[in-house]
């Protein structure tokens, strides 16, 4: 690639995180028709709860690609500095690595932030309506495998907004990842965010389209936990309360991420960021505390006539669930 081209490419992804960031404050990018399906669920509450409840978070950064092909913009994503002990995680599109990165530059991105992990996510959908997008996902399998097996640091799976199916995550549990975080519909729709950077009506009316595509963060909760039970798995997509929290854990989940709502009270303030994570932990130890739960290695769902889910009891609910992974636009 020619030095002209090569700045046209970074001008392009700088530009291109530029509007979503501006797009997600100024308009509605919430999916359309589809929910996280979170509302079918209600917990039966109980009045003699005995719990002791302990917290912690993690944080993921957004897409590392423009500070791979830039240096320039690696300052932007060193947290490390100001958050020295945290649980951090890196994070590439793992499509781009069937455009020219490979290890070398999955360990830049881990390295650059002094992370503790890596996320690689898939985001086909987006890239099939982004202008200039990566659509080539052929074989994509082999390589993330790869990187698990050479990196040296855990790794974890993440959709972006689509959410993972039983299929998916069956061929994801065959490589050496770390853990798988769903990502469901119901939250943040990147078709939308998409649509609102289209020129062209044709495209426009595409994305908007998809407003309602996707598996239910619920729903894929509940598929990727029932086929491989043992991996670790993270909610995301669309939670927005710690009752949400709470009921994700209780169909499966073992952490919570949340997005939106933290970048959008970040653009307020630093004391809007504490007062939302104030606001969630709060809401999940309360939910905890009114159903009696402590730890989540015993879970129990019951689904009445109705088809009305009744999430009933979820025993030892805190030990393995003080994690609240904070996750960065992809």
């Amino acid at each position: 690639m020619d030095d002209d081209s090569n700045s046209n490419k970074i001008r392009m992804n700088h530009s291109r995180k530029g509007e979503h960031l501006k797009i997600s404050i100024d308009r509605d990018v919430q999916f359309k028709n589809i929910t996280t399906g979170f509302e079918n669920y209600s917990f039966v509450h109980q009045a003699l709860p005995d719990l002791d409840l302990e917290k912690g978070l993690a944080m993921g950064v957004g897409s590392q690609r423009a500070s791979i092909d830039n240096r320039n913009v690696e300052n932007t994503y060193r947290v490390r500095s100001v958050a020295p002990d945290i649980l951090l995680f890196a994070n590439l599109g793992a499509v781009q690595l069937n455009y020219g990165y490979g290890l070398k530059e999955c360990r830049r991105a881990v390295d650059m932030i002094d992370a503790d992990g890596l996320i690689l996510h898939l985001n086909p959908l987006q890239e099939a309506l982004q202008v200039g997008g990566n659509s080539n996902f052929t074989g994509l399998l082999e390589k993330i495998g790869a990187v698990c097996d050479g990196i040296g640091v855990p790794v974890v799976i993440k959709e972006v907004g689509c959410g993972i199916s039983e299929d998916v995550a069956l061929m994801l549990s065959g490589i050496n990842i770390s853990a798988i975080d769903v990502a469901g519909s119901g939250g943040t729709s990147w078709s939308e965010i998409e649509k609102y950077r289209m020129g062209e009506i044709v495209m426009q009316n595409v994305a908007e389209s998809f407003n309602g595509w996707g598996i239910p963060t619920s729903e894929s909760i509940t598929v990727v936990h029932c086929v491989v039970p043992n991996l670790p798995l993270i909610a995301s997509g669309g939670i927005r309360t710690g009752v949400d929290a709470a009921k994700a854990i209780a169909l499966g989940a073992d952490a919570v991420g949340i997005a939106m709502p933290l970048f959008r009270a970040a653009t307020r303030s630093f004391k809007s960021v504490v007062r939302f994570i104030e606001e969630i932990e709060v809401g999940l130890k309360i939910a905890m505390f009114c159903i009696g739960a402590g730890d989540i290695r015993y879970k129990q769902i019951e689904i009445d006539s109705a088809s009305d889910y009744s999430i009933k009891t979820f025993k030892n609910f805190a030990t393995r669930t003080h994690l609240l992974l904070l996750e960065a636009f992809s």
